[in-house]
């Protein structure tokens, strides 16, 4: 269902906090048009942790509308409380979603046995499938590759995928070996995407994908193709961006670099997330003008 390039979009707000509709319909249809394979709208880079359950699954049910089947939608629905999260998977499903995002607990930091018996609880009742989404960066939980075998063999019908940003590569095989070669595995890193997909990886779901759609969608097409001249050429390209989105805390980057590339896009985030600075903008800038966006 999943593969090539999919963005995490970021959700756009007015400099009140409030969620701007139109240009969140323009910015999918905008997606769409550059060649992305797939979207993600309410994760991390769209700022989900400060929107409320009913502005989340809106969003989402506006980007299905939006979207009217042209390529898959991958909502974020996460929890580190079980019972949310099966509740978020429905109100996933009642918004039209294709399938869920769901990060294991987080704060609470479970064991491995814990983050087993999250996920069986939520086969149990899922009305979607599941991609995993393993951020120890972000979450501290940390899903280790037997555990996730273990859930993927325990719930194969549920369980499609990983997103997989722990940034270590040999978990890419690891996976492989354990799900097999039809698992789906997606990175959450920019910047390893080339080296992911070269060890079995089918795509990722992007950061940068929301300010270079069009050259992310072209790398992630070079690879598939296994054009690695081609490849190669457009991660260089890429690369500083890539690096330029996390110069300060995201989404500020990628919301800033949104409006160099797309002038008039909203500038509003949500507190406590805030406007980079100005060594970030200026990172931002100069890897915008490197790849050919400005």
């Amino acid at each position: 269902m999943f593969s090539g390039s999919i963005p995490a979009l970021v959700t756009p707000f007015d400099m009140h906090g409030q969620f701007v509709e139109g240009a969140y319909r323009d910015l999918v249809e905008w997606q769409i048009g550059e060649g992305s394979a797939g979207l993600v709208p309410c994760g991390t880079t769209g700022e989900a942790a400060t929107l409320s359950k009913d502005e989340h699954f809106d969003v989402v049910r506006i980007c299905v509308d939006q979207a009217k089947g042209r390529v898959p939608i991958l909502a974020g629905a996460g929890s580190n409380d079980t019972r949310v999260a099966a509740e978020n998977l429905r109100a996933a499903r009642d918004a039209g979603a294709d399938a869920a995002l769901m990060v294991p607990p987080y704060y609470n930091r479970p064991s491995q046995e814990g983050i087993f018996r999250h996920f069986a609880a939520l086969a149990e009742t899922s009305p979607l499938p599941i991609v995993l989404y393993n951020v120890p960066g972000r979450t501290v939980t940390d899903i280790q590759p037997a555990t996730l075998v273990r859930i993927v063999t325990a719930f194969p019908d549920i369980f499609i995928g990983v997103k997989d940003a722990s940034g270590a590569l040999s978990r890419v095989s690891d996976h492989r070996a354990g799900c097999g070669p039809d698992f789906t595995q997606l990175s959450g890193n920019d910047d390893l995407a080339l080296a992911f997909n070269a060890m079995g990886g089918t795509g990722c779901i992007s950061v940068s994908a929301n300010v270079a759609p069009g050259l992310c969608a072209a790398f992630q097409s070079a690879c598939a193709d296994e054009d690695n001249t081609l490849a190669l050429d457009l991660h260089d390209r890429l690369y500083p961006l890539h690096t330029a989105m996390f110069t300060d805390a995201s989404p500020g980057p990628v919301k800033y670099a949104m409006t160099r590339v797309l002038p008039g896009f909203p500038q509003g985030l949500r507190l406590p997330m805030t406007w980079p600075g100005e060594g970030a903008r200026a990172a931002v800038d100069a890897a915008l003008a490197h790849a050919g966006l400005v």
